[in-house]
C-alpha cells in the first residue's frame, strides 16, 4: 500500500481526509447525518420523505432514523460503540481498496494517468445516469438540482476540523449518561429535539421551508462560533 501511495499521491490524500473522518467516530456521522435531514437546503435529506409529498413527518423520521441506526450498528447491540467504528472502519478501507483495484485495469498495482480519467469518467457517467430519472439522455433542471444538492451534502462531510468539532459537540450532548457509547434511545432523543427545534408552527410535520430555515439558523450559530 506503501509503494501505491508514492505513485498515487490521490490516495494518500484521500487517506488523509478518511483519517479525519475516523477521528470524528461514526457516532458523530450518524448523529450528523441525522440532523442534515432535518436542515438541508434544498432537496437533501429528503430520503426521510417516504411519501414523497414534500414534507417529513415525525413519523417519517422516526423510520429514517432507525434505518440509519441500524446501518451504523456494525454488531447489533443496540448502541454506537469503539467496535462499531473499527467495523466501519475496516469496511472504508476494503471500498478504497476495490475502488483503487477497479481503476486499475492492467493490475500492475498503480494507477497511469489514462486510468485515472478513465475512472472519473466512469464515475461522471454512473452520476448522470442515476440523476436521469426518465432515461432520456438529459438533465431537467429538477433533475440537475437534485444531482447538485446530492454532491453538495457529500462535500460537506471532508470539512474536517470544522464539522468534526461541531459533531463532537453534538456526540457529547446526545451520550446524555457519559457511557461514550450512544444507545438507539439517546441518539432518537437528540435527533428528534432537533426536528421539534426546526418545526416552527409545531404541526409535527418539516416543509421545505422550515428546513431551510433551520440551516441557516444552524450556519449563522456555527459562523458566530468561528465554525
Amino acid at each position: 500500500m506503501a509503494e501505491r501511495k508514492k505513485r498515487f499521491p490521490e490516495l494518500e490524500h484521500e487517506e488523509h481526509i478518511m483519517k479525519k473522518a475516523i477521528l470524528i467516530s461514526s457516532a458523530t456521522a450518524l448523529l450528523m447525518a441525522g440532523g442534515i435531514a432535518v436542515a438541508a437546503p434544498g432537496d437533501r435529506g429528503m430520503k426521510a420523505d417516504a411519501n414523497g409529498d414534500g414534507t417529513i413527518s415525525r413519523a417519517e423520521m422516526t423510520a429514517s432514523l432507525n434505518s440509519r441506526f441500524a446501518k451504523m450498528d456494525a454488531n447489533g447491540d443496540g448502541q454506537l460503540s469503539k467496535e462499531d467504528r473499527e467495523a466501519k472502519r475496516a469496511e472504508r478501507a476494503g471500498k478504497r481498496d476495490e475502488r483503487f483495484a477497479k481503476a486499475d485495469s492492467n493490475g500492475d498495482g498503480e494507477l497511469s494517468q489514462a486510468e485515472m480519467e478513465a475512472a472519473r469518467a466512469e464515475r461522471k457517467a454512473a452520476r448522470f445516469a442515476r440523476a436521469d430519472k426518465d432515461g432520456n439522455g438529459k438533465l431537467s433542471q429538477e433533475e440537475a438540482k437534485a444531482m447538485k444538492g446530492k454532491r453538495s451534502g457529500k462535500g460537506m462531510r471532508g470539512k474536517g476540523n470544522k464539522r468534526g468539532g461541531h459533531g463532537m459537540a453534538m456526540m457529547r450532548n446526545a451520550d446524555t449518561n457519559g457511557d461514550q457509547k450512544i444507545s438507539k434511545a439517546e441518539f432518537t432523543a437528540a435527533a428528534m429535539a432537533r426536528f421539534d427545534k426546526a418545526d416552527a408552527n409545531g404541526d409535527g410535520n418539516l416543509t421545505k421551508e422550515e428546513r431551510q430555515a433551520a440551516f441557516k439558523a444552524r450556519k449563522g450559530e456555527r459562523n458566530k462560533r468561528g465554525g
